[in-house]
């Protein structure tokens, strides 16, 4: 009986030295990981950060490169609206140019008309009830090698790349050599050998044929029945042989230049992007982290972002740690905006986001600490218990 009394507080005594040594070994640990509250947990952002380079084939990282952190101020402002204003200045200077008269191609279908000559009239054939619409209409077709055959004619006459005027000239000197003085009206019945195509967020997208109206820009949209709701006028993509060219309309306007000076060519292909498409992500200490939409115009400053994502948590956030994080040519830069600051909302009203750029609001040192602690007692809560239990 002796033996097992001294077996039971051998025991107990042990536990209660296990159960000091672990309280013991949790509040040594916790200035270690109390110092860590910078860094863990959550997000939080460095100053100045710093990110991985590696240029090694197996991904060994060889440096750290310093990424410079940018002042939001107005001398920046106007150093990114001016670059990015020339930038999409010298990309559409391409696309303007002056209209020019119609130019026939293989597939149109033209009238010939003979005055007082009602025989070369039943030239044209007759439709029938069985045509479909994308049969040609009545008339007489360019072929694929661009020529133009016609009753009388000494010979077929090349129409592709010629002007309806031009062709007309040729039918009436040729049928001079058989008629009297004739009299020739020439006309383009069906527009069928040239188009461009319109994508994206327009109401009716598809292929519009060109025809004697110059197919302007303003020209191109209207035929596709217009933008949807969802366009985002700022970020239109025309295509022409291989080469992207982006189109801002709202830009255009600011700088006085009149969209319907831009003329589209034969096989050019306008997409027009959705604004759910450039939508930039404001995440961090906000009230409601979301991906903010763009304006009609396709326009999206940093206070419209902060303003969707319900404002920054006044609770919570650190207000003088406001970052915008983008990728230029391949290499991210860091914006900063002391939002505690009375001019903020100024400046912040000013700064144009860009598609996919990421707004973070840091996080306060008290924040750190409690959310640090809330993983901690836990654990030392579980050591107290114990110690107390054993006793």
């Amino acid at each position: 009986m002796k033996t097992t009394l001294q077996q039971l507080a051998q025991t107990q005594g042990s536990t209660r030295a296990s159960a000091a040594k672990a309280c013991k070994t949790a509040l040594a640990v916790l200035p270690m990981l109390l110092g860590a509250c910078s860094v863990v947990p959550g997000q939080h952002m460095e100053t100045p950060p710093s990110i991985p380079v590696s240029s090694a084939p197996d991904g060994t990282v060889q440096q750290a490169e310093q990424i410079p952190i940018q002042a939001i101020d107005l001398n920046l402002i106007r150093q990114l609206n001016a670059g990015a204003d020339q930038m999409q200045m010298a990309d559409q200077l391409n696309l303007f140019a002056k209209p020019t008269p119609y130019k026939l191609g293989p597939g149109d279908v033209l009238q010939i008309t003979v005055w007082d000559h009602p025989e070369l009239a039943a030239a044209l054939g007759q439709q029938t009830q069985d045509s479909k619409p994308a049969d040609p209409t009545q008339g007489f077709v360019i072929d694929g090698s661009g020529n133009l055959s016609f009753p009388y004619l000494s010979h077929p006459i090349h129409a592709a790349g010629q002007t309806i005027e031009q062709v007309q000239r040729e039918v009436h000197a040729d049928l001079s050599k058989e008629f009297r003085q004739p009299q020739v009206t020439v006309r383009i019945a069906s527009y069928r050998s040239a188009q461009v195509y319109v994508d994206g967020e327009v109401r009716a997208p598809g292929g519009e044929a060109i025809n004697d109206i110059p197919m302007t820009l303003t020209e191109a949209i209207n035929r596709a029945g217009g933008f949807t709701a969802n366009a985002d006028r700022s970020h239109l993509t025309l295509t022409r042989e291989g080469k992207s060219y982006p189109i801002d309309l709202t830009l255009l306007t600011k700088n006085g230049k009149n969209p319907q000076d831009i003329m589209l060519k034969p096989g050019d292909m306008l997409r027009v992007t959705g604004r759910d498409e450039n939508t930039a992500y404001v995440m961090g200490e906000v009230n409601k982290p979301i991906a903010a939409t763009p304006t009609t115009d396709g326009t999206l400053t940093l206070s419209d972002a902060l303003s969707q994502a319900g404002f920054i948590n006044q609770g919570t956030a650190n207000a003088r740690q406001l970052y915008v994080i983008r990728e230029q040519g391949g290499k991210p830069e860091v914006y900063h905006l002391d939002s505690a600051s009375p001019v903020s909302m100024l400046l912040a009203n000013q700064f144009d986001l860009h598609p996919k750029d990421v707004v973070y609001v840091d996080n306060g040192p008290l924040v750190r600490f409690n959310r640090v602690l809330s993983l901690l007692l836990p654990a030392i809560n579980a050591g107290l218990t114990a110690a107390i239990v054993t006793k």
